[in-house]
């Protein structure tokens, strides 16, 4: 998969495809319905599918620390973007001077001159540029001006309800990683590089992975049953903590992965921890022997759900 960053670096190579326009925070069902849509087209046309997002997201540009917590950064992003057979990703700086564009200067600057698209693909109630004055009907009538098609990809529903990076994160923030898995398509995964820690987990006879996450807020909190990829692994069944460590006082965020009879060097490589289910809140315990003992159970209560 081809990845452009900024408008600057669109060249004329990047010309002729077919595009659709968003956030694709968590790439959910929704997404991928969309993403479906676009690849077929695309195929039909014989040009590429590609989808074009932002980095940050206008609601961390607008709200800064109060912006709801994110489900995938951008590398956790473009490898679901891929998954889903998406050829270009065109990642757009959501900065002043995004903000103040007009929906007319998005259309030429972008659509037209930068990736001389031939069918839009958006979803519902699409709205873009300065103060969400782009609509669909505006893209439909640029369109007409500048020789492309827009199609609007209806809702996509699961239990009833249309699937949303909202509705994903207020399953993750309940602790309901079933419905947070019907809801994405796939479990809900985090990503990162093992970074050295005080190998405490180690001493305590769990030695951890520690993955640096990059990011202050997280959309679930707790021990989980997780299954690992990467460095060699697929799907190494594990058992996760994601918290702040307060029986050692910690304070960043931080996610600590024991693969279960496992040896081996993780540091500095990438992995990929799929959550499967929920044990447990973090809580802080009153000795490293009461937290040890908990581990056990942990570890226990993690086996038994991964059928290990």
């Amino acid at each position: 998969m081809d990845l452009v960053r900024g408008l600057h670096n669109l060249a004329p190579r990047h010309r002729g495809c077919v595009a659709t326009i968003g956030n694709y925070d968590g790439v959910h069902r929704g997404h991928q319905h969309i993403i479906a849509a676009l690849r077929e087209r695309a195929s039909a046309l014989g040009v590429p599918a590609v989808v074009v997002t932002f980095e940050p997201t206008p609601r961390e540009y607008f709200e800064g620390a109060a912006a709801p917590s994110r489900l995938t950064r951008l590398r956790e992003k473009l490898e679901a973007l891929e998954s889903c057979g998406v050829d270009r990703v065109v990642v757009l700086r959501f900065d002043d001077r995004m903000r103040g564009m007009a929906a007319a200067e998005f259309v030429d600057r972008l659509l037209v001159d930068g990736l001389g698209v031939s069918h839009v693909v958006v979803g519902h109630d699409f709205h873009f540029a300065r103060r969400r004055e782009g609509t669909v009907e505006t893209l439909r009538a640029a369109g007409q001006t500048h020789g492309f098609t827009v199609e609007e990809v209806g809702q996509f529903l699961v239990d009833g309800e249309r699937v949303s990076s909202s509705l994903v994160r207020e399953a993750l923030n309940r602790g309901d990683l079933d419905r947070a898995t019907r809801l994405l398509g796939r479990p809900y995964r985090m990503a990162g590089r093992v970074r050295l820690g005080k190998k405490l987990g180690r001493q305590l006879g769990f030695p951890t992975a520690n993955l640096a996450l990059h990011r202050k807020v997280v959309p679930l909190w707790g021990i989980f049953a997780v299954r690992a990829s990467g460095a060699g692994l697929r799907e190494y069944p594990a058992v996760a903590s994601l918290g702040t460590r307060p029986t050692v006082d910690g304070t960043d965020p931080l996610l600590e992965v024991h693969l279960f009879d496992w040896e081996g060097d993780l540091y500095g490589r990438y992995l990929d921890v799929d959550f499967v289910a929920r044990l447990r809140d973090e809580q802080k315990f009153e000795s490293l022997d009461a937290l040890v003992a908990q581990m056990h159970r942990d570890a226990a209560a993690a086996r038994t759900v991964l059928g290990i």
